[in-house]
């Protein structure tokens, strides 16, 4: 036996890294299981799942920006109430619920990588789960209940055409709903009279009564500047005279004949979201069996 300076044994060695171990593996264990061991995190679909993950972080982080920096702007976030004054939908909601749900996916996925632990891994891959289901379950609800979803749409839409004026962003979103699709209101162009600064009234003194936003005008190819006063007084003429001026067909009927037009791309889309989801969870599933089967020969 080793004898020790100054003859006193010092007692065990203490080890700054317990995720490694002092001892080598034991002598009976083949070379190649022993790789296998020290490789778990690094087998082949390690480094897919963490370019997925940095990915995922990445986009949270800057929806999350984005989002936070338009409250900021429009002084939400010194004003937290302002967040249920606002009639209609605040499309900062969006990037700031996206970002979100991204980033916490991303760090629970990455820290359950880094650290071997199978919790994180295992809420990663049921969060994800989750969401993918969700997604399938609306997608086949929207099908067959379609006409309660048209129905319900246009009623979003209805409602947001009476903040159009409450919030910046909610108009310019439905600004560029209404050029992009060549549309305007949700049935159409009296649509707007919910609106208490387009509506006809005799009371509504605006000067925007009997119109319409500038973005259901119809655009003149030649004209370089935007004409924003286009559709005022617009409704107060017969149908027929509206067509030369403003789009007269509804946002509803647009979308549901560009989704038509667009089927083939929009469901390349959502496919491909749905098979990096179920990648995910398969790399992440992948993973955890790995960590258990290196627990059960320690």
């Amino acid at each position: 036996m080793d004898s020790w300076e100054g003859g006193k044994d010092p007692g065990p060695i203490y080890n700054p890294f317990p995720s490694f171990s002092t001892r080598g593996f034991p002598k009976t264990l083949s070379t190649s299981r022993q790789e296998a061991l020290l490789g778990v995190g690094m087998d082949a679909g390690a480094p897919a799942l963490s370019s997925l993950l940095l990915l995922l972080q990445v986009l949270g982080a800057l929806f999350l920006a984005i989002g936070l920096w338009a409250w900021g702007e429009k002084g939400v976030l010194s004003n937290i109430s302002a967040l249920t004054d606002l009639g209609g939908l605040d499309p900062v909601w969006l990037f700031v619920v996206v970002g979100g749900i991204m980033s916490v996916l991303g760090f629970a996925g990455c820290i359950g990588a880094l650290r071997e632990n199978t919790f994180l891994l295992k809420f990663f891959s049921v969060f994800l789960g989750l969401i993918f289901f969700l997604e399938l379950a609306t997608g086949i609800l929207a099908f067959v209940f379609k006409d309660w979803i048209r129905d319900q749409l246009n009623l979003f839409i209805n409602n947001n055409v009476k903040a159009y004026r409450d919030d910046i962003d909610l108009q310019n979103l439905i600004d560029f709903a209404q050029e992009y699709w060549s549309c305007c209101g949700a049935r159409g162009p009296n649509d707007w009279n919910l609106n208490i600064y387009f509506n006809c009234t005799d009371l509504n003194p605006s000067r925007e009564r009997c119109g319409v936003p500038f973005s259901c005008c119809v655009r003149d190819p030649a004209e370089d500047v935007l004409n924003t006063q286009c559709g005022y007084d617009v409704r107060l003429k017969l149908e027929l005279e509206q067509q030369g001026s403003i789009h007269t067909k509804g946002c509803v009927g647009q979308f549901e004949k560009w989704l038509q037009d667009n089927l083939i791309v929009v469901a390349g889309v959502f496919v491909g979201i749905a098979l990096l989801q179920i990648f995910g969870i398969c790399l992440a599933q992948n993973l955890v069996s790995d960590i258990k089967a290196v627990k059960a020969n320690w």
